[in-house]
């Protein structure tokens, strides 16, 4: 049987869910995926370490942003999209050169997250837009 439980009241970027999975990801990739590719020196590795790190940097700097410059804001949000698919193919990739040296299904597990999270991203962004809009309509509303 299914029990309701509200979420938790987001007080800072560290308490929302793509924050808290992308993070993850990037601890996974850098302590299981990062030293296996260093062993094969694969070429993109340093695009790769970057890559990971920025989507829960953009997520946070979002966050922060987005009730001084909404625009920007939501741009951010979308630059972290982009790092998504953009570990998505570094990690298709690896997985294409090196399937017989690491364990593919580790690369694509984190793949897959990374799709998920996507998914989840926008899904955020259209909520701070659809609470953008309640905020006008109610500051048109007072005046």
């Amino acid at each position: 049987m299914y029990r309701f439980q509200p979420k938790k009241p987001i007080k800072s970027f560290r308490d929302l869910e793509v924050y808290q999975k992308t993070l993850e990801c990037a601890v996974i990739f850098s302590t299981d995926i990062k030293p296996q590719l260093a062993k094969q020196h694969y070429d993109l590795l340093e695009g790769m370490t970057n890559c990971a790190l920025s989507i829960p940097l953009y997520i946070a700097e979002s966050h922060s942003m987005r009730f001084s410059d909404f625009k920007v804001a939501v741009a951010t949000l979308e630059k972290a999209m982009l790092g998504c698919n953009k570990m998505v193919v570094y990690l298709e990739q690896a997985a294409g050169i090196y399937g017989n040296k690491i364990p593919t299904d580790m690369l694509l597990d984190i793949s897959r997250r990374y799709m998920d999270v996507r998914g989840k991203m926008w899904r955020l962004e259209k909520s701070w837009q659809k609470f953008r809009q309640a905020d006008q309509n109610l500051a048109k509303l007072k005046r």
